[in-house]
């Protein structure tokens, strides 16, 4: 039986397209094979003059839990140079995102993790039904977040707190500190956000584009893509550290698995994220 297609696409909307990471026995986890097939997506959707606006939500239970990190586990332990280049590819889908002069609407709901809540926060509007979990958790097995979006949505001290604790919060805390726009009940998520499209789709090309590009323009006066660009640097050196926690991490990969390293980690800190979908064995 053939893999399913990593991403899938709604054209019978009267506004544009959906685009649906479709990986949902893995909580979509953003594997090599979806990044590119999003990233084709996107370009495909941008260059097609009957799409004004582009949905990205996510099959099955869940957003995204983030990068696929039974592929990162099967990747051996490679140096800064390497981890650079990995990180590079992977902020240049996630600004993919942000640069599209179409705009983009995050439809989010489960759990929106690491590079799963990147992505949404690189769009230009992000809906959740009730009930969701956002965060980047990758501090607790000894990462950082690929694309350091979050402080220009939300400034330094609450990015400081989600950051160095690596704790989730819900939908209604991440719009009332702004991480978010909009939480509304799971059953009316997709109609909310198709209402949402089809206001934003009367708004012309000729106009959204160039507002779209003003206010990147803002973020990129505020210093985001040096920000950006430092962040790769220090985070491949960050996941290329040789500590401790690291080397039992990653020898608890090699004897017992990924779930058991993920369970390992999560005991090191408390039993608040008891429902991290990172736990799950992305195999």
């Amino acid at each position: 039986m053939p893999d399913p297609e990593p991403v899938l696409l709604t054209t019978d909307t009267p506004w544009g397209v959906r685009l649906t990471l479709n990986r949902p026995a893995k909580l979509n986890a953003l594997s090599g094979e979806l990044v590119r097939a999003l990233s084709a997506a996107i370009d495909a959707a941008a260059a097609d003059p009957r799409v004004r606006v582009i949905v990205l939500e996510g099959a099955g239970r869940a957003f995204s839990a983030g990068y696929d990190l039974s592929e990162e586990a099967a990747g051996g332990t490679p140096g800064p140079v390497e981890w650079r280049a990995l990180l590079a590819a992977d902020v240049a889908a996630t600004l993919q995102v942000l640069d599209c002069p179409k705009p983009v609407i995050a439809q989010i709901h489960g759990y929106a993790l690491a590079g799963g809540l990147e992505l949404a926060m690189a769009c230009d509007l992000v809906v959740a039904a009730e009930g969701t979990r956002v965060g980047e958790p990758e501090i607790r097995y000894g990462s950082a977040p690929v694309a350091l979006l979050m402080p220009y949505l939300i400034g330094q001290k609450k990015t400081r707190e989600l950051l160095l604790t690596g704790d989730l919060i819900d939908a209604v805390e991440a719009e009332r500190i702004g991480l978010i726009n909009r939480v509304v009940p799971a059953e009316r998520l997709a109609a909310e956000v198709d209402a949402l499209a089809d206001r934003i789709a009367r708004t012309p090309p000729e106009v959204m584009a160039p507002t779209k590009r003003m206010l990147n323009r803002a973020m990129d006066a505020a210093g985001f893509r040096v920000a950006i660009e430092a962040g790769i640097d220090i985070g491949a050196i960050i996941n290329a550290a040789d500590t401790p926690e690291q080397r039992e991490w990653d020898a608890i990969v090699r004897r017992d698995g990924l779930k058991a390293a993920l369970a390992w980690r999560d005991r090191r800190y408390d039993e608040r994220l008891a429902g991290d979908p990172t736990r799950v064995d992305p195999d």
